[in-house]
């Protein structure tokens, strides 16, 4: 997809996969007016898709069975966009009550775009983005804290393990046989002034074990 601006009315124009009514080119060409979309209709899933804007403002769509032979859908469409537009990948079900996942592969672009990608959630409820941190302390003096390395960690939506070697905590000067005080948090440790996020988390399976033994040395012959 390519539009100007993100906002729900803007002018934008796409190449749509459904995996029931093949592939269409959806476009709006003035702010606030109708969409409009071609559609080839005996095309399945998986297929190649791109669209094209010229230096003339126009907007090309293709498909391909094989990423490299393309055929053109309808003709070419001029929608009047900045220099500065967005582009990218979406997926929708069209029913708010429904998840559904898409597989992008292969994805480029080329010209001059700049900043690297970024997603969001639309109508899905999920966590605000918050970092996660440990906080491992005793009465001698300021907890050592070791934060993941996700800042939006509080997002992560399936089981992650987090290892911490105990050395990351003994580096930064806390007595590991004088522990009174283990605190899981969010946002940023001992920043109590600034409002977090809302959400739920899920964490299970706290645990102290041994370091992995060293491998005996094979015997040398």
């Amino acid at each position: 997809m390519i539009r100007s601006p993100v906002d729900a009315d803007s002018v934008h124009a796409m190449m749509a996969m459904s995996a029931t009514s093949g592939v269409s080119f959806p476009r709006r060409p003035e702010i606030g007016g109708g969409s409009a979309a071609g559609t080839t209709a005996e095309i399945a899933a998986p297929y190649w898709v791109k669209i094209e804007r010229t230096l003339a403002g126009n907007f090309i769509a293709y498909s391909s069975a094989n990423g490299s032979s393309w055929q053109m859908l309808g003709v070419a469409e001029p929608i009047p966009m900045g220099a500065n537009v967005y582009i990218g990948l979406a997926v929708t079900s069209h029913d708010a009550a429904l998840t559904c996942q898409g597989v992008f592969s292969n994805v480029t672009t080329t010209g001059s775009v700049g900043a690297q990608w970024a997603n969001q959630d639309i109508g899905i409820a999920s966590n605000d983005a918050e970092p996660l941190y440990v906080a491992v302390s005793n009465s001698a003096g300021a907890p050592a804290v070791v934060v993941y390395d996700d800042p939006a960690a509080s997002q992560i939506n399936e089981w992650t393990e987090w290892v911490i070697p105990l050395q990351t905590l003994a580096d930064q000067g806390i007595t590991l046989t004088n522990v009174d005080e283990i605190a899981i948090g969010l946002g940023t440790q001992g920043n109590m002034t600034v409002p977090g996020g809302a959400g739920k988390m899920y964490i299970d399976d706290i645990r102290l074990t041994q370091p992995a033994p060293e491998p005996e040395p094979e015997p040398q012959p």
